[in-house]
């Protein structure tokens, strides 16, 4: 797509739908979900669209990261080593969607986004107080969360949502906490992914920078809402997200058709 094929209409629309991918992002993953179609609609090429979504994606993560942290709803030295594993699964997933064929993941992503919406609609409330795990730190860290990692550097959108359902199920979480764990995980597989999309030039800088400013508003408004929205409301946003990514799936697949 060409710098001068953008007009403002264009322009104000990726902005709009980064602040609020950013917002969404924040509380429940999924942010994906409205950015992606949106920048493929602008007219991207598929690569380069998952490459400009991961630079403005990278922004709003960064931001809900800062915030968990500074604020000390995350402590750094608990999740630096997740960050890491989370990292190199986002890169080389990144590295393998340059050489294959993204459509595969049309077959295995619907089935990963009704599972989960399940599992929030169906499962016992989760606690904000301490729960068994029912992994290792160890095992989670060296498999879930490198896989994680891996599919959110193949395509991406519900990475965090799968982190946070990863953090409540697995490692007993609160679905507060898991959520905010998730952002900083989230963050480090953007970057990873970025930085391969960057190497390969796959990234449109001019979307990419005002998608940045968009996602930086809604992570920040998203932030500090999180702490203080219902865990129950939090939970129905995580079941709609996921929903509606499967219908966005659904439709692209073509199963509406008659």
């Amino acid at each position: 797509m060409e710098i001068a094929d953008l007009t403002m209409e264009v322009i104000l629309f990726l902005f709009f739908v980064a602040f609020a991918a950013g917002f969404i992002d924040t509380l429940a993953g999924g942010g994906g979900l409205l950015t992606l179609p949106a920048l493929i609609l602008s007219g991207l090429p598929p690569l380069t669209a998952l490459g400009t979504n991961k630079l403005q994606g990278a922004m709003g993560t960064a931001t809900a990261t800062f915030v968990m942290l500074k604020t000390g709803k995350v402590i750094w030295h608990k999740v630096k080593y997740l960050m890491l594993s989370a990292f190199i699964g986002s890169l080389a997933g990144t590295i393998a969607v340059q050489f294959i064929n993204t459509k595969a993941l049309n077959f295995v992503i619907p089935a990963v986004l009704l599972l989960i919406a399940l599992y929030f609609l169906f499962a016992p409330q989760p606690h904000e107080g301490v729960s068994t795990p029912r992994i290792s730190n160890s095992l989670y860290r060296k498999t879930v969360v490198p896989f994680i990692g891996l599919y959110d550097g193949v395509f991406g959108p519900g990475a965090g949502s799968f982190f946070a359902v990863a953090g409540v199920s697995l490692r007993g979480q609160g679905l507060i906490d898991a959520t905010a764990i998730a952002k900083t995980l989230n963050f480090s597989t953007n970057i990873a992914s970025f930085i391969v999309f960057l190497i390969a030039g796959k990234i449109v800088w001019l979307i990419g920078i005002v998608m940045m400013i968009g996602q930086f508003a809604g992570a920040w408004a998203g932030s500090l809402c999180l702490f203080r929205i219902n865990p129950k409301y939090l939970r129905v946003i995580v079941v709609v997200m996921c929903l509606c990514m499967l219908a966005k799936y659904a439709y692209t697949m073509g199963w509406f058709e008659f």
